[in-house]
């Protein structure tokens, strides 16, 4: 059976529509302080703060907590949903200060919200961030387990946002190593497990652990990494390649292309995933971050020195250049995405 993302239940262009279809209903804008500083595309919302601005970023861990209720482990879901708001924010170059997370289950449970909450202290202290306070609330005609998810608060001053609209032909493309599936395309994952009928216990020689334990393997929070190089060289853009693969590169800027012509390997359980799903690496490629789950976009005399910066807390490479045309392409797997 050959799956995709949309026989799993998500439709990334409905999803797209749907987002549309909000945006055109919003329109009010205060002046002043907190006004909106629009940008397109962008990971995450700002607002004018005086000489600064205010970053917003919210997000969930979505269906990865699934799979943590099948394996009787949440202790690590917390570092996912700071990693999903915090990876997005550093991609205008903002600084992430604070988090509160948000919690929606049917019955409260203190050995699921204790391990939520080990999690949460982890991922603030790899994020370096604060805590300063969340909300549980019970709902049980709501949902029939829980959601888990939350919003993070940075700063950046004004002059210093980095928008992607620097991005030129001849810039170089870094990307960052993941670690692993990260918290998109678990829909995709879980269907394919289950059509399969794997048990989340059962250990794969490739993974040197269990299906469950892989899938549940914690999004590597960028945030120290980044706030470091950004300091230090210049950078075009970034992107957190997370839900829509490598159509991630489409929301920093139009009429370029963003040529990958030398992707990072994929972790094993890229390539368990595809062979017993027998899903195409165009799906692959626009569902799961397959190994990459962060890039700079910078200029080729930074790029030596931004990679070595990186080190060792992150592998990072060369994968691709920034040229004339649009869309994004990977030649060495047929690919190619002209719009997001």
């Amino acid at each position: 059976m050959k799956l995709t993302y949309s026989d799993a239940g998500v439709d990334i262009d409905k999803k797209a529509d749907a987002i549309d279809a909000l945006v055109k209903s919003l329109g009010y804008d205060r002046e002043g302080m907190g006004k909106k500083i629009k940008l397109p595309g962008g990971y995450a919302g700002l607002v004018e703060f005086g000489p600064y601005a205010l970053a917003l970023s919210t997000d969930t861990v979505g269906t990865k907590l699934l799979v943590a209720n099948e394996v009787h482990k949440w202790d690590t879901l917390g570092i996912d949903n700071i990693a999903m708001s915090a990876n997005d924010m550093i991609c205008l170059g903002a600084e992430p200060l604070s988090f509160v997370d948000f919690i929606s289950i049917d019955v409260p449970d203190e050995e699921i919200t204790g391990q939520l909450g080990v999690g949460l202290e982890a991922g603030a202290k790899m994020a370096n961030i604060t805590i300063i306070g969340g909300e549980i609330a019970v709902v049980p005609e709501l949902v029939n387990t829980f959601d888990f998810g939350g919003t993070c608060l940075g700063w950046i001053k004004r002059e210093e946002i980095i928008t992607g609209q620097d991005i030129r032909e001849g810039d170089v493309i870094i990307g960052l190593e993941s670690t692993g599936i990260h918290c998109n395309g678990l829909t995709l994952a879980r269907k394919i497990v289950e059509v399969n009928q794997i048990p989340y216990d059962e250990k794969f020689e490739k993974l040197g652990r269990t299906i469950g334990l892989e899938l549940l393997e914690p999004t590597k929070i960028y945030v120290r990494e980044i706030m470091r190089i950004i300091k230090d060289f210049k950078v075009h853009g970034m992107a957190n390649i997370t839900g829509g693969g490598l159509r991630n590169y489409i929301r920093l800027k139009k009429g370029v292309r963003f040529n990958i012509d030398e992707p990072i390997k994929p972790q094993p359980i890229f390539d368990i995933l595809a062979q017993l799903g027998e899903v195409s690496d165009e799906e692959m490629y626009q569902t799961f971050n397959m190994g990459m789950g962060y890039t700079i976009v910078a200029p080729e005399d930074q790029a030596e020195g931004i990679i070595q910066g990186l080190k060792p807390d992150v592998e990072a490479r060369i994968v691709g250049t920034v040229e004339k045309g649009s869309g994004v392409t990977c030649p060495p797997l047929s690919l190619e995405y002209l719009k997001y």
